[in-house]
């Protein structure tokens, strides 16, 4: 119980305490979620992955096992919320909210930070969760963007918005520059260590903002459809990652950073995106605040788990 409680107090109130701020600030001056909203998608994000993949140091196979795992993982949490999905009968807009609410989770403002805790600072498993958030930002900012907008928009108009990413542009930047050795110039380096150092508590704030700007209607399909969300995403991911780890034969390090970077809650991108596109934002937003707050539960119980059985 010491451990559980340890882990609750060090690791995830500190980022509780953030969203609630933001929350909070959010009843008290009314601000612009869209603005907040495109500081986080166009400047602090890019700003973050470029910094991490620039100068943390990942081998190739490091690199090639972290990717079969997001890809085995990825399909394994697809094939689950697309059985829901299709049993529940959902039109095509709250279809692509649910997989968004599921396969897209807090890797960076949420799970960075577990990361260093959890593992006090240990650079190996920093440099999994720094993979981790890079596939999780690909996809909310490719494939999330087309799902929300396939019902409602032509493929010229997705593409468009798409392209318009700075994120898809950052990751290969920072992995050619960090390959090839290219130096950044030392005023660009400051300017983009401010930027990076920004992000986590702005994009906490923001996600605090968006939670605390809710309207909070409730509707028993509504009530049942973020339950099994909030289900899929904090009990089934983390079981899914610990299976899918097994036949690969990872050791017990990798193995725990990935089944950690697993069980976070849902992304503020999934919101986000319900936001920027208008689509079930009601949903979205209260599939991210329930996996917030019940994560405080659920993620303490995996740490542990995971200190345990290492």
């Amino acid at each position: 119980m010491d451990l559980f409680l340890t882990i609750l107090w060090n690791n995830v109130l500190p980022l509780t305490v953030m969203i609630g701020l933001g929350a909070a600030l959010q009843r008290l001056f009314s601000l612009d979620i869209r603005t907040l909203s495109k500081l986080n998608f166009y400047v602090f994000s890019p700003a973050i992955m470029f910094q991490l993949l620039y100068t943390t140091e990942i081998s190739t196979r490091l690199f090639g096992t972290v990717m079969l795992f997001c890809l085995l993982f990825m399909i394994a949490q697809y094939a689950l919320v697309e059985t829901v999905v299709r049993l529940r009968r959902h039109r095509a807009g709250m279809r692509s909210a649910m997989r968004n609410s599921v396969l897209f989770y807090n890797s960076a403002n949420y799970g960075i930070p577990i990361n260093q805790l959890a593992f006090s600072g240990n650079p190996h498993t920093l440099a999994v969760q720094i993979l981790v958030m890079m596939v999780q930002s690909l996809i909310p900012n490719t494939y999330g963007i087309y799902t929300v907008n396939a019902h409602k928009a032509d493929w010229r108009q997705i593409r468009r918005i798409i392209l318009g990413m700075p994120v898809i542009y950052v990751i290969p930047l920072a992995l050619m520059m960090r390959g090839l050795n290219v130096p950044l110039p030392e005023f660009a380096d400051i300017s983009l260590g401010y930027l990076a150092n920004a992000f986590i508590g702005m994009a906490l704030l923001t996600l605090g903002v968006q939670l605390g700007s809710m309207k909070w209607s409730f509707h028993k399909s509504l009530a049942l459809d973020i339950g099994l969300s909030v289900m899929l995403r904090l009990v089934a991911g983390p079981l899914l990652a610990w299976l899918i780890t097994l036949p690969l034969g990872l050791d017990a390090l990798t193995a725990s950073a990935l089944i950690v970077s697993s069980a976070v809650p849902t992304s503020l991108s999934s919101a986000l995106l319900a936001v920027e596109f208008d689509n079930e934002k009601e949903f979205s937003s209260q599939a991210v605040f329930f996996s917030t707050v019940f994560s405080i539960v659920t993620v303490t119980i995996v740490i542990g788990l995971v200190y345990t059985g290492s």
